[in-house]
């Protein structure tokens, strides 16, 4: 049996849907589910961060889902952490695919879930977003600078589209002190747009520019 996540479903056919998944060990894996109907239907199962055991057959990029069933009770999440959790799904929906499938992200996707149900903070996205670029292979060194000198906290840095960072003394730069704690998961909360700006800066090659639906939601929520 797998274990695994629901990211997004839609219909497929009568009593069907195509289910996206983040599996234990296999990252994102597209899937054909047969719903069923009445007392048998999987239908209020496959939801959105209920942890999930199934099994699943056949090859290629669309498997066929197996008696799903649940082997934790669903995370509860509300306010702040149900939005956020939803970006984290549209996220994941955007930057993994068959040849970028995620397959180190499960452990850390459900940790952070579990930590959002206890209360939301905005360094739980930022820590992801980094675990994210890690399993991508397009984090750059949070440690040295394009000329192989130490980050300093007192200096800014701006990210190279050719990848690193480098210094800079633009208005926009990033402070070498939020790279520092980005990296060692310290984000004080005035570290918070700092590491916003350079993880969307970097994540955007994987995101495109349709706007994520999930993250304007958000923004809306925090505005009223």
């Amino acid at each position: 049996m797998e274990r695994g996540y629901l990211l997004h479903s839609r219909p497929y056919r009568e009593n069907s849907a195509i289910v996206n998944l983040l599996v234990d060990g296999a990252g994102r894996v597209d899937a054909i589910a047969r719903l069923g109907s009445g007392k048998r239907s999987s239908r209020a199962l496959l939801q959105p961060f209920q942890p999930l055991l199934f099994s699943l057959s056949g090859k290629g990029e669309l498997r066929t889902l197996i008696q799903p069933e649940a082997y934790a009770p669903a995370i509860p999440l509300q306010g702040d952490a149900l939005y956020a959790a939803m970006y984290l799904n549209e996220l994941l929906m955007r930057c993994l695919s068959h040849s970028h499938a995620g397959e180190g992200l499960f452990f850390s996707y459900h940790q952070t879930l579990m930590s959002m149900a206890k209360g939301f903070c905005q360094s739980q996205l930022r820590y992801f977003e980094l675990s994210l670029l890690e399993e991508l292979g397009a984090c750059p060194s949070l440690s040295d600078d394009t000329l192989g000198t130490a980050i300093s906290a007192e200096c800014a840095y701006r990210p190279c589209p050719e990848g690193g960072l480098a210094p800079s003394t633009l208005e926009k730069a990033i402070s070498g002190r939020a790279i520092l704690a980005l990296a060692e998961k310290n984000l004080s909360e005035a570290d918070f747009a700092a590491a916003r700006q350079l993880l969307r800066f970097l994540l955007a090659p994987f995101v495109g520019n349709k706007p994520l639906v999930s993250r304007q939601l958000f923004a809306n929520r925090n505005k009223s």
